[in-house]
């Protein structure tokens, strides 16, 4: 398979000048020191991305004012610089009007995506370019596998960890200014060391929230971000039509959601699909959410985009990678045939192609209306996963 060709820049080597993001964990706070200790020129720096009416909220998460404390603290206990930049307003354009926006169109969004492409490996690396940083370095569970031609994006060693699901959408120009110090470690070999150098960060716990919605509870901040009045109410509709009853707002709804349906059935309801064009809510039962083959749009590729390929897919972070043929067409689209059918596949979440550990690129689910899908066999009988919209596990510090 031949793989996209870019500028090459030079890989990483000791005594560079990099820019570690140090969101006050425990992850990232050993990142820092291993590099200092490779002989790197390491510069701490903690973005401050909460809008000012989320402090009193989420003091002690990433978007919080502990957080800035912390990094602070080790980045002292390590012996390096550290420097707080402000990029509230670009977060707060570029990630938190994408996760209100995609509600509103009847899409689950997925931030921590969105916070890695355009904020950490977007402005922060401009940023860093500016001191005459030549790297940037995070915590992340990923592999960045500098090789002559490119940069490899691989899984990392600590499977129940893995982000490199997360860091799909990074361009070659980003991935070759990318360090990504522990993919190759365990979580307990960092906390270890966190431990023996008395890093404040050492035991504490890992967030599994988005930082700007505490509690996880997505509906109260998009009532409070976004007002009663920007919803949109509509009808709750079963898949032939039939009227359940209203509905106070499209967004308050994710496909393989039960909560708040209409009861009176005698099999579990679940929503199916969403239509933003009339904010109807349809729901279904559960063999009404399988689904062998879905669309993907703005598609990122670290392989040749225009040959079919056999791929595994992940259709979410917590879900499992499943064998596919990815087809992909000329305008950043590309259709996915699963070789075994899935429940609950998500417009607004990202596919992600891998073979073996190596990550191919992705896309976004597009959706498809329920009456246009085709009869498949389900899949094995589960407990669906019920999303919540909030990518569960990629808030974890880092």
């Amino acid at each position: 398979m031949n793989t996209p060709q870019a500028t090459r820049h030079s890989p990483p080597r000791p005594g560079a000048r990099v820019v570690v993001g140090m969101s006050g964990g425990v992850d990232s706070s050993v990142a820092a020191y291993l590099l200092k200790q490779q002989g790197y020129e390491v510069i701490g720096v903690t973005m401050k991305v909460w809008p000012q009416d989320c402090i009193s909220r989420a003091e002690d998460k990433c978007c919080g004012p502990q957080a800035i404390a912390d990094a602070r603290g080790v980045a002292h206990a390590i012996g390096v610089p550290h420097y707080v930049v402000d990029e509230s307003v670009n977060f707060e354009r570029t990630v938190i009007d994408y996760f209100t926006e995609e509600y509103k169109a009847g899409r689950t969004p997925n931030p921590c995506v969105m916070c890695n492409e355009k904020v950490k490996f977007g402005n922060l690396l401009g940023k860093a370019k500016s001191i005459g940083a030549d790297f940037i370095a995070t915590g992340h569970y990923a592999i960045a596998e500098h090789l002559p031609e490119r940069t490899v994006l691989r899984k990392g060693r600590d499977g129940r960890k893995d982000q490199s699901y997360f860091l799909f959408s990074l361009r070659q120009p980003q991935l070759q200014r990318v360090i990504l110090p522990l993919g190759a470690m365990e979580k307990p070999e960092i906390r270890s060391i966190a431990r023996q150098l008395g890093l404040k960060t050492a035991d504490k716990e890992d967030s599994q929230e988005i930082c700007f919605v505490p509690g996880n509870d997505y509906k109260a901040f998009l009532r409070s971000h976004m007002g009663e009045k920007e919803f949109h109410p509509g009808r709750l509709r079963d898949k032939w039509g039939v009227d359940l009853g209203a509905h106070e707002g499209i967004e308050l709804f994710t496909i393989g959601q039960r909560k708040g349906l209409p009861g009176g059935s005698p099999t579990p309801r679940y929503v199916v699909d969403i239509d933003p064009e009339t904010s109807s809510v349809i729901v279904g039962e559960a063999e009404d959410l399988v689904c062998d083959e879905f669309t993907i749009s703005n598609a990122t590729w670290h392989c040749d985009d225009r040959a079919p390929f056999e791929a595994t897919v992940k259709i979410r972070y917590a879900a499992p990678a499943v064998p596919a043929t990815i087809f992909p067409g000329e305008k950043g689209e590309a259709r996915v045939k699963l070789n075994t059918p899935q429940r609950a596949v998500t417009p607004g979440q990202a596919a992600v192609c891998y073979r073996g550990d190596e990550v191919l690129g992705g896309g976004w689910i597009e959706r498809q209306k329920v009456a246009d899908r085709k009869p498949v066999t389900a899949a094995p009988m589960g407990e669906i996963e019920e999303l919540t919209g909030l990518g569960a596990g990629c808030g974890a510090k880092r």
